[in-house]
């Protein structure tokens, strides 16, 4: 049933939704393969509806009180475009009210048709981490996706922030709302029929995107899933995707290498990130785990490695952005030749210490997820522009071990020279060396 402009339709929560219309030439704002989303007016303000077709739903009365459920409990973040009301049955069929996607984001799906482009390669590395974060809380509230794929994101071009939508198919773990996913999205045991989506399945999707994210190329698509007819029949993607799913790039095996004419993204791109980054999509996509014999890499092992990447992005005095290696420098598009002072060396990374770069509480808190909030500075000293020092910018104090061994707190605000051999504390035991990088000759 298609809904007509000024239609108005009660709520379970006692309020109603007024259709209008969503531009001058069409009424509904778009369609898609479950029904069709309307712009409407909800309790004084501008939402949307998403409107169902009663064909495309195997057991309304489940759905139905599926997406009830989801909107008791609430969104996991401000990032989902979650279900906030639902309208009364209606010739046998109903929809969901949720927040209008504003006019500054665009689909994700168009900068995988090379339609748009980041604005930068930081807000490319902040994309990728709010879509990591959002499926991190969405599995900590105990729920799984179970239809991720390109179509489910709006983002931010400019800056990288990120909403997700088609939240309707969510469900608690070990519950199954009936949709698979999109068979180049869903994991190999799906595909399979060995099992149905949860959270493994979840982040074997998550790692397809992130890879498309990167390299505008599918990771299991390379020189053995191009046919000569240009004909993908259903017995061959469940032989790509399913039963016999191979890395482009793994190193063991290069029977399905990329491809020339289809992969030519990946195989301009994969030299150009980070060593730690191309190692951690090799494990994603190892054999092993694409026969389900090991776990799929967890969210915070993605969020730890980008927010590593995004310290090592540095900006040069041009307004470039430049990758540099913590303990080395780079030679920028305008010419000029920039040396990284000297880096912090944690555990079990390096992080490049320059004037202006900033460190977060995942890095400088043990076993802390947040990779928004500062807390460290790297500033120049105003009476002298070759002193370097990092300003705690936490809540916490900081114990700073000179050379010499004297032991110094930095409360918040205050600063500590970046010199070698200096250790700080940041709480817990959580160390770090500065160490002062060599000049070259």
């Amino acid at each position: 049933m298609a809904l007509k402009e000024g239609q108005v339709i009660n709520t379970i929560n006692f309020k109603t939704v007024k259709v209008l219309r969503a531009s001058k030439d069409k009424i509904e704002l778009g369609k898609g393969g479950q029904g069709t989303v309307y712009k409407v007016e909800y309790d004084g303000k501008t939402m949307a509806l998403k409107w169902y077709l009663k064909s495309k739903m195997k057991n309304p009365q489940k759905f139905y009180d599926n997406i009830k459920n989801n909107i008791a409990v609430g969104a996991p973040t401000d990032a989902f475009l979650w279900p906030l009301d639902l309208t009364e049955e209606v010739d046998g069929t109903f929809g969901y009210v949720m927040p209008l996607r504003p006019g500054e984001y665009s689909d994700f799906s168009k900068y995988l048709l090379a339609k748009v482009n980041f604005k930068t390669d930081m807000a490319l590395i902040n994309a990728a981490l709010n879509i990591i974060d959002g499926f991190m809380k969405l599995h900590w509230k105990g729920f799984n996706y179970q239809d991720l794929n390109d179509g489910n994101f709006f983002v931010n071009f400019e800056n990288g922030d990120v909403l997700i939508c088609d939240n309707d198919n969510v469900m608690g773990q070990g519950f199954y709302s009936g949709i698979a996913g999109k068979c180049r999205y869903m994991a190999p045991e799906i595909v399979r029929g060995d099992k149905m989506p949860d959270r493994q399945t979840d982040r074997f999707s998550l790692s397809v995107v992130l890879f498309l994210l990167f390299f505008s190329n599918h990771p299991l698509e390379g020189r053995l899933t191009v046919k000569g007819d240009d004909i993908t029949t259903e017995a061959d993607e469940k032989r790509f995707y399913g039963t016999e799913p191979l890395f482009i790039f793994d190193p063991k095996d290069t029977r399905n290498a990329p491809n020339k004419l289809t992969s030519a993204n990946a195989i301009k791109l994969w030299g150009l990130v980070p060593q730690h980054i191309r190692e951690l999509f090799i494990e994603a996509f190892d054999n092993e785990k694409l026969h389900g014999k090991k776990q799929q890499l967890l969210e915070s092992a993605w969020l730890k490695a980008l927010v590593r990447w995004r310290s090592e992005i540095i900006k040069c005095g041009c307004g470039s952005e430049n990758y540099a290696e913590p303990t080395g420098g780079f030679l920028c598009s305008c010419g000029k030749k920039r040396r990284i002072p000297a880096h912090l060396k944690f555990k079990k990374a390096d992080i490049p210490l320059y004037p202006g770069s900033k460190l977060y509480a995942c890095q400088t808190i043990l076993d802390n997820e947040d990779f928004r909030t500062e807390t460290a500075e790297i500033i120049v000293n105003p009476k002298d522009a070759k002193v370097l020092g990092i300003k705690n910018l936490a809540d916490s104090v900081w114990m700073v071990t000179s050379q010499d061994g004297t032991t110094t707190p930095k409360k918040k605000g205050e600063v500590a020279r970046i010199a070698n051999g200096t250790i700080i504390d940041f709480g817990r035991n959580h160390t770090a060396e500065i160490l002062a990088n060599k000049k070259e000759d």
